[in-house]
């Protein structure tokens, strides 16, 4: 299949039949992944810390450091999460946590090493958000700084941070954190240095149809100097118990009054509310969907398009594996930043390879680099 444009994105994104479009991106993986096999790895999402001073909108997880429900997680615990994951099967854990103002790079570095000399154990950890801030907090170069890291024991980077790849959209949802082309400048030296990672996307915020382009093409134009993106994994933004999701909410109903002061209790749909200066755009299954489908259709590069269960449920993961995705992702042992807007979505190793196969493929368990660990 031909490389597409942006301006063939869009048009795709906003005009195509879903179902054509479903297809299409299903020939595509069908093409990079004729055998039918869907993979996912056992492994746990282990939040070091929740005290962040991003404090982004559209986040339910981070706390204050003076907050009584501020922590940092003590080695105790953390190492008998790591112990419960092995014996579950695991072999990897994903740490990752909030911008802590009194951590410094040693505190990152004894931690790996630590794990690392207690577990056999696949460390995909610290999103470019914590790398930036760890090198900003050091006076090192974010290269300096994920070589210190890699030898003390990080394997590889998680794609967390990313949201949407456009400051115009950063800078309302997430003003405090880094911008697009630090993101990128992580990613492109961890690639450098030999690391592998992913890549995410957060959608259905207050972006536009031309963001979503956006973000996919500086994925793609960097996967194209680096290949070293294993996955991609677009999921949908979660407005519980987050400021952004508050504050949309008081304006919805103060849109609704408005427009109907005889029937206060009828709404105005959120896919319909006019903020000041942008509009939320609450995802949808079928949203997510065609975002899914165009990200496999855009990222002719990027080998691997994750299902996302633990935003979208099971059984919407599992009509994803129709639209373009091959990989079922993480059993998600632990999961605490989605669960914090109130999705809780629980699924059993059990229930994983039922659903694959239920879909008609073939299940296998893998690691980070998508070699295949076992098959069922």
């Amino acid at each position: 299949m031909k490389r597409i444009d942006k301006k063939i994105a869009l048009s795709l994104y906003q005009d195509a039949d879903l179902l054509g479009l479903g297809a299409t991106a299903d020939n595509v993986r069908k093409k990079l992944h004729p055998k039918g096999t869907v993979t996912f790895i056992i492994d746990r999402n282990i939040n070091y810390t929740n005290v962040c001073i991003n404090r982004c909108t559209f986040c339910a997880f981070w706390r204050d450091e003076k907050d009584p429900a501020a922590y940092v997680l003590s080695r105790r615990k953390l190492f008998s999460k790591i112990k419960e994951t092995i014996a579950l099967g695991g072999t990897q854990i994903l740490i990752q946590g909030g911008l802590h103002p009194e951590l410094d790079i040693d505190y990152y570095v004894d931690l790996l090493k630590t794990v690392k000399k207690k577990f056999p154990v696949h460390v995909h950890g610290f999103s470019p958000p914590e790398i930036c801030y760890v090198a900003d907090k050091a006076g090192l170069s974010v290269k300096k700084t994920l070589k210190v890291l890699n030898e003390a024991g990080l394997d590889s980077i998680p794609g967390g941070g990313a949201e949407i790849l456009s400051d115009r959209i950063r800078e309302k949802i997430s003003p405090k954190k880094i911008g697009k082309d630090r993101w990128l400048e992580v990613m492109e030296e961890a690639h450098r240095a030999g690391m592998k990672t992913t890549a995410t996307m957060m959608f259905g915020s207050v972006e536009g149809p031309e963001d979503i382009i956006e973000h996919l093409e500086a994925i793609r134009k960097l996967q194209d100097k680096t290949h070293g993106f294993t996955a991609f994994i677009p999921w949908s933004f979660q407005p519980g118990n987050t400021e952004l999701g508050v504050k949309s909410e008081e304006l919805r109903v103060k849109s609704s009054k408005k427009a109907n002061p005889q029937s206060p209790s009828i709404a105005t749909p959120k896919s319909q509310l006019q903020t000041p200066d942008s509009k939320l755009h609450p995802a949808t299954a079928v949203d997510y969907l065609r975002v899914l489908a165009l990200s496999r259709i855009y990222l002719d590069n990027v080998p691997n398009i994750q299902a996302s269960w633990v935003t979208q449920g099971i059984k919407t993961a599992q009509v994803a594996l129709r639209f373009g995705a091959n990989d079922f992702g993480s059993t998600m042992i632990e999961e605490n930043v989605v669960a914090a807007a109130g999705v809780k979505y629980k699924v059993s190793i059990r229930d994983i390879i039922n659903a694959i196969k239920a879909a008609g493929f073939n299940p296998a368990q893998r690691d980070m680099y998508y070699n295949i660990i076992g098959s069922f």
